[in-house]
């Protein structure tokens, strides 16, 4: 039988081993001027720890729903001395405020022009995943931060994760031998929900400007706050959303930079909701040495199956299990070699490592290099996402161009790189 070795983490290695990166706050000699954009759940937790590194003033915050906006200020006046200026619409607020330091925490579809302005207006940005909604967004916005000379770091925060970061050196090392497939996936319940009718738009929430580029569709509930990620118009699913995460575990693994063909296949086999991405989703990602998979399903939830997220790297010396809330796990196929483990280490709040990601951005900054999730590496990441997308949206298999960014002999492809915009918005190039 296998036994089973346990890696323990320490607070000590948490800061000094595996986030070598995080320098010393005291090294930093004034507070950037720092402004939020998009103040709904997760734009608040990124909030709190840049408040809680040390290194923010609060200048001014932006949404545009009050009922997101008005409670996020009063907890920034909560702890802090800061009285940030409100603002409803992202470009009065760069104009006028000119902050340091901007986070994007807005929808997907909000993304690309709100960093493009922020970072053309002298700030450095954290911006959430997935960068962009569509691939030609996500190459504008590399070239806006190179054009611009800013730093702009990308919230796929398991880049500084500890479990992760020992993960990949594990994998790097060849410790699990030559891998030749990897399977990504995110399995989390849900049945097949229900009809939701449009209702009248909240007071406080301006609704046209929050669909802003996107298609306009009347308000409801199902889409604000949270649940925009299942809807195609403002996000790209369950692959868009977790997908990037897993994509970028795998692209940090290998030395390719991208799939060259990309085969999806999914279906609404179960949910009779608002929503309209796909519920069951397979995607086959060809790289020049490895098959990766991506697959989920939004509905059975069990305890059969020994993990519900993450990717499984098989190798010749065995199975790698990376994880999120578990931890990484090696099953080596000698059944006489342990078992290795390692517990992650997440801060409590909605298990993250935000607070690493934001010490790593700020040192950046600071020395005047590239952060561990540049806008390159997220560009990348997302891509491969929305590649996958792309293929289940167009029904057949993609051939990919890394360089050229482009698909190979496929116009009708090609043109879902982009997508019209709408009434004053201008499609970044």
């Amino acid at each position: 039988m296998h036994r089973r070795t346990f890696i323990k983490n320490t607070s000590t290695g948490l800061i000094f081993s595996a986030v070598p990166f995080a320098q010393s706050l005291g090294a930093y000699q004034s507070k950037y001027t720092t402004a939020l954009i998009g103040t709904g759940w997760w734009g608040m937790n990124i909030l709190r720890e840049a408040i809680a590194a040390g290194q923010s003033k609060v200048v001014a915050m932006c949404d545009v729903d009050d009922n997101q906006l008005q409670p996020a200020a009063a907890e920034v006046n909560k702890l802090t001395s800061d009285t940030p200026k409100l603002y409803k619409d992202f470009r009065e607020l760069i104009h006028k405020e000119k902050p340091q330091i901007v986070i994007v925490a807005t929808p997907d579809h909000w993304h690309p022009l709100i960093m493009i302005e922020a970072v053309k207006n002298g700030a450095h940005v954290y911006v959430e995943k997935p960068i962009s909604h569509t691939i030609k967004e996500g190459i504008a916005m590399v070239k806006a931060a190179r054009d611009a000379d800013r730093i702009v770091q990308v919230g796929t925060h398991r880049r500084v994760s500890p479990h992760n970061i020992s993960g990949m050196d594990f994998l790097k090392s060849g410790k699990a031998g030559k891998i030749g497939m990897v399977r990504a996936f995110v399995h989390y319940g849900g049945g097949p929900g229900q009809k939701v009718p449009d209702s009248e738009t909240p007071k406080g929430l301006d609704w046209d400007m929050w669909c802003g580029p996107a298609p306009y569709r009347p308000f409801n509930k199902t889409i604000h706050p949270k649940g925009f990620r299942l809807f195609l118009d403002y996000a790209n699913g369950q692959l868009g959303d977790w997908g990037i995460h897993w994509m970028d575990q795998i692209l940090w693994w290998t030395e390719e930079k991208a799939p060259k063909k990309i085969s999806s296949y999914g279906a609404r086999y179960i949910r009779q909701d608002n929503t309209d991405a796909p519920d069951t989703q397979v995607v086959e990602y060809q790289y020049e040495s490895f098959i990766a998979t991506w697959e989920h399903r939004l509905y059975a939830a069990n305890e059969a199956e020994k993990a519900n997220v993450g990717c499984y790297f098989y190798g010749t010396e065995g199975t790698f299990h990376m994880g999120w809330t578990d931890g990484w796990t090696f099953y080596p196929s000698d059944k006489n070699k342990q078992i290795i483990h390692q517990d992650p280490v997440l801060h409590t709040k909605d298990q993250h490592n935000i607070k690493e990601l934001w010490a790593n951005f700020l040192d950046s900054i600071a020395n005047k290099r590239r952060p561990v999730c540049d806008i390159e590496i997220g560009h990348r990441s997302t891509s491969v996402s929305l590649l996958g997308m792309l293929s289940y949206k167009l029904g057949r298999s993609i051939n990919w161009d890394a360089d050229k960014q482009l698909i190979i002999n496929d116009p009708d492809a090609n043109k879902l790189l982009m997508r019209d915009y709408r009434g004053e918005w201008k499609y970044p190039v």
